[in-house]
């Protein structure tokens, strides 16, 4: 793990751990190995040494809010789903919505498919369609039930699409 400090800040290995800590406690055990394993990622840093992103060579992985929990990037996304079987971490939506969810634009209950029955409001997830291929990520607007009982209304507010830059 290499480091991009605009300021002072701990050794990476504690970093790593400490990081890892948090993604398992917010997405679930093994998350914090499935986002963060020993290859080579970047964690760029606030002036006073806290991390703010970590990215890998496909784009970023994370950023780490003042609130302490993370908001998934599309490499992110990929990676916990790749880490973890159907539906966890999940808001899957049909075909129609694809196009939309890629560029950007939010995902609407009308159009989800499945959801992981855990997932509550403010969760980050993956949005994906059948393939279990990442075409967005986001916040959870609504809870797993709410999301498959209605028929209007934002599911995911999308804050990255896999067809945009990060």
């Amino acid at each position: 793990m290499s480091d991009d400090t605009d300021g002072s800040g701990d050794g990476g290995d504690a970093t790593l751990s400490d990081l890892r800590t948090v993604a398992d406690y917010q997405f679930g055990a093994g998350a914090g190995r499935a986002l963060f394993p020993d290859d080579d990622l970047t964690v760029r840093r606030s002036t006073s040494g806290r991390p703010r992103q970590v990215l890998d060579d496909e784009g970023r992985v994370v950023s780490y809010g003042t609130d302490g929990r993370f908001t998934l990037g599309v490499e992110g996304g990929r990676r916990l789903t790749e880490a973890f079987p159907a539906p966890a971490n999940r808001v899957a939506v049909g075909e129609e919505s694809e196009p939309f969810v890629r560029d950007g634009k939010n995902a609407f209950a009308k159009f989800v498919t499945g959801v992981d029955p855990a997932v509550r409001p403010g969760d980050e997830v993956a949005v994906v369609v059948s393939e279990d291929e990442v075409v967005g990520v986001g916040r959870a607007e609504l809870s797993a039930e709410a999301m498959d009982d209605f028929e209007s209304g934002m599911a995911v507010f999308v804050r990255h699409g896999a067809g945009e830059t990060e």
